[in-house]
């Protein structure tokens, strides 16, 4: 288990009924302990307290400001349509806002342009999934075109920290959310083109089984996190 991380802990119980990614002490801190740690192309991406809401990291490297995000959504505005022809009872328990549902970005604007938190919940091919961000920064390595193109661009440098898209996804403990041929494990059927699929669940069962395979991945990164040293 990573010192000082408790992976029970909801964000939620701390942030005085405000944003967790904000206003959390605990996430701010379980950030800095997950990963201030080795890099893969050497060094360390060590990150101290810097300004109200950012973690910062400042070394020959350059500078990194970053902040927290949920990786985790469960759609409860985007899938409402879906959701209205679900029993209440047949929802799954919601697991909480803990270490296993939340990641850094770059949290400093470019140029005033959006940062990639801002992007991948506004892009309608997007609709704020992890999975699908995912699968734009692992298109992103390979210099592909992606809905996230522009924004994960503006932050190269970030993403050069972790060499390529299988460091970026050990470095991040994100390895249950990629299968062993390097693709993604999406929660919702969607296309690696992202031009026939929905990124919003349309009907019930289809929300019942996108929060089974986003509830599976949060356990199962928790656990990840647990069994780091």
């Amino acid at each position: 288990m990573t010192a000082g991380v408790d992976t029970s802990f909801d964000y939620h119980d701390d942030a005085g009924g405000k944003d967790p990614d904000k206003y959390s002490p605990t996430l701010r801190r379980h950030h800095q302990l997950l990963w201030s740690k080795e890099l893969p192309i050497g060094g360390r991406f060590d990150l101290t307290y810097e300004g109200r809401f950012h973690l910062a990291h400042r070394s020959s490297l350059g500078t990194f400001h970053v902040s927290s995000d949920a990786i985790t959504t469960r759609l409860l505005g985007k899938a409402s349509r879906a959701i209205r022809e679900v029993h209440e009872g047949d929802i799954p328990e919601y697991l909480g806002y803990t270490a296993g549902s939340t990641i850094v970005f770059p949290g400093n604007k470019i140029n005033k342009q959006m940062t990639i938190n801002g992007a991948r919940g506004c892009h309608p091919r997007i609709a704020d999934r992890f999975d699908l961000t995912l699968e734009c920064i692992r298109l992103h390595y390979l210099g592909r075109p992606n809905p996230l193109a522009k924004p994960l661009l503006r932050y190269e440098n970030f993403f050069a920290l972790f060499q390529d898209f299988n460091g970026y996804v050990e470095f991040f403990l994100l390895q249950d959310l990629v299968k062993k041929n390097g693709t993604i494990c999406f929660f919702h059927p969607s296309t690696t083109d992202f031009s026939t699929h929905s990124a919003v669940p349309r009907t019930g069962k289809e929300y019942l089984g996108y929060l089974a395979k986003k509830n599976g991945f949060m356990t199962a990164r928790n656990a990840r996190i647990d069994r780091e040293p």
